[in-house]
C-alpha cells in the first residue's frame, strides 16, 4: 500500500469504515451477551436489558424518592414480568417491569469490586445472568435473596480460568451469593459506597424491604459489569 493511502481516503469511505467497526464491535457484545440466553429459552421473555427496552441513564437513579407501590399497581402484580439489572460500575440495582425500569436503588458489593468472581474468598461480585433461588429473612441483613451462583455459566467461567492458571486447582467456586440489606444503623455504607460485602449485593434495609415482596423464585437477575 502506498505511503498516505489511508490519509487520502475519501471520507465517506472512512465513516463506512467506522460505522462496520462499531457495529461489528456491538454485534460481538450482544452475541456475548446473548449466549445464556439462547442455551436458555424460557427466559429470554423476561431479559430486561438486551432488547427493545428504555434506558436508564448512567448516574441517575431512577424514581429514588417514590414507593414502589405509587409506580406499580402492586395489587395487579404479575411477578413474572418482574426482573432486576444490577450495573456494578454504576452501584445501581434498577427494578424493571415488563422489560421497563421502574426504580433504582443504590448498591455496593463485595471488597473487590471490579472483577467477575471466580472463586471462593475473592471477593468478588459475580456477572452473568441468575434466577432467584430462595428468599428469606435475615436476623443482621433484613431480607436475604438467594441467587442461584454457580450456575452453569459459573462453572464454565471457572473452569476456564482454571485451565489459564487464574484458579488454583484446590480452589472452591464458591456460593451463597445475594442481596441483603445492612445491619441494623449502617446505612451509611451504602451512602459512602463502602464495598464490605464477600461478594453479596448490599442495599440499605428500607430498599431491600421494598423490593422483597416484588420477586419470587426464578425471577431473572442480570448482572453486569
Amino acid at each position: 500500500m502506498p505511503l498516505g493511502y489511508e490519509a487520502n481516503m475519501s471520507q465517506p469511505n472512512i465513516n463506512h469504515r467506522r460505522s462496520l467497526q462499531i457495529f461489528s464491535s456491538l454485534t460481538l457484545v450482544a452475541s456475548l451477551l446473548g449466549i445464556y440466553a439462547i442455551a436458555n429459552p424460557a427466559i429470554n421473555g423476561y431479559l430486561p436489558c438486551l432488547i427493545n427496552c428504555e434506558v436508564v441513564a448512567a448516574n441517575e437513579l431512577l424514581n429514588q424518592n417514590q414507593e414502589i407501590a405509587s409506580l406499580i399497581n402492586l395489587k395487579k402484580l404479575d411477578k413474572k414480568a418482574i426482573s432486576l439489572v444490577i450495573e456494578k460500575s454504576k452501584y445501581k440495582l434498577t427494578v424493571y417491569y415488563q422489560k421497563k425500569p421502574i426504580k433504582s436503588y443504590a448498591i455496593v458489593l463485595g471488597a473487590n469490586p471490579k472483577d467477575d468472581k471466580l472463586r471462593q474468598g475473592d471477593k468478588r461480585t459475580p456477572e452473568g445472568i441468575f434466577r432467584v433461588k430462595e428468599l428469606y429473612y435475615h436476623s443482621e441483613w433484613s431480607k436475604f435473596i438467594l441467587l442461584d451462583y454457580p450456575n452453569q455459566d459459573s462453572w464454565r467461567k471457572f473452569s476456564q480460568a482454571k485451565a489459564r492458571g487464574e484458579v488454583k486447582v484446590n480452589d472452591d467456586i464458591g456460593g451463597e451469593i445475594g442481596i441483603h440489606g445492612v445491619e441494623k444503623g449502617q446505612d451509611w455504607l451504602i451512602d459512602r459506597r463502602i464495598n464490605w460485602t464477600w461478594g453479596c449485593i448490599s442495599l440499605k434495609n428500607k430498599d431491600v424491604d421494598e423490593i422483597y415482596p416484588l420477586l419470587q423464585r426464578g425471577t431473572i437477575i442480570q448482572i453486569l459489569h
